[in-house]
């Protein structure tokens, strides 16, 4: 049977169109048509159990060691997305870069990492080969003053992963965010973070070409509700394509 790890390395992607894979949670993995792997905020411990209490509910599809990847993209310091329990295995390899916000460097000093280290603030720009990443606003919340929605470009594609933010129409406004391919948001309405209808009207506001909900289902205390989400995207977004993607799907944008 093919794993989750053996099917994202066999998978080949088209010239102008990038690869998405879902990990749970807020995770997902790219692929670009040269071969090249990120992941942007891989959970693939339950150490947040460990240290919060917050139990893992979605199973484990991947081990750190399965897959080499090219960069490892962190939007905050919080453990869901920084995991301490899997990125020093991720990064190992000797080739995998990581580029974070601000916040990962005191998280990466404890675990003794050094090398191949890029942290940026909002505005930053950062290329490496086939890929772009600009560092965006949100807001989290006053305890995670550092975290970032990230605009990814791959495959000529523009990918707006939202980061954790809290409802904020006024960081909606740049032009930037116009003609995006695809948008990435949570919609679990806790801990700073969109509701499933605060959802629905950033897609209607920014009008992507396809739409996909992350940031449920892993913590019971977390929230984020996929069904009532499909009802607010009727209600106020309806003629707005999204796709609710199962843990281990993989799309092309």
């Amino acid at each position: 049977m093919e794993t989750f790890a053996s099917q994202v390395a066999s998978t080949r992607i088209p010239e102008n169109r990038a690869g998405i894979f879902f990990l749970g949670q807020a995770g997902f993995i790219f692929k670009t048509p040269a071969g090249r792997l990120i992941a942007l905020d891989p959970y693939l411990s339950d150490c947040c159990h460990r240290h919060f209490g917050f139990k893992r509910l979605m199973p484990y599809i991947l081990e750190p060691a399965e897959l080499d990847f090219d960069i490892l993209l962190i939007s905050h310091g919080h453990y869901d997305h920084f995991d301490p329990d899997s990125v020093p295995a991720l990064m190992e390899n000797g080739k995998t870069r990581l580029i974070g916000a601000k916040d990962v460097k005191a998280e990466c000093d404890v675990l003794g990492l050094t090398e191949k280290l890029t942290f940026i603030a909002v505005g930053d720009r950062v290329t490496d080969g086939d890929f772009t990443v600009t560092a965006m606003p949100c807001d989290h919340g006053e305890l995670a003053p550092d975290a970032l929605g990230l605009l990814i470009e791959i495959g000529g594609k523009r990918i707006y992963s939202m980061g954790d933010t809290c409802y904020r129409p006024d960081l909606l406004t740049d032009p930037v965010l116009q003609g995006l391919d695809l948008l990435i948001l949570p919609i679990n309405g806790a801990f700073g973070n969109l509701n499933e209808e605060q959802a629905a009207r950033v897609i209607a506001t920014l009008r992507p070409k396809l739409a996909i909900p992350c940031h449920f289902w892993n913590f019971a205390e977390h929230g984020g509700n996929p069904g009532i989400f499909q009802e607010k995207m009727k209600e106020i977004a309806p003629d707005c394509a999204y796709v609710l993607m199962r843990q281990g799907e993989k799309m092309t944008v």
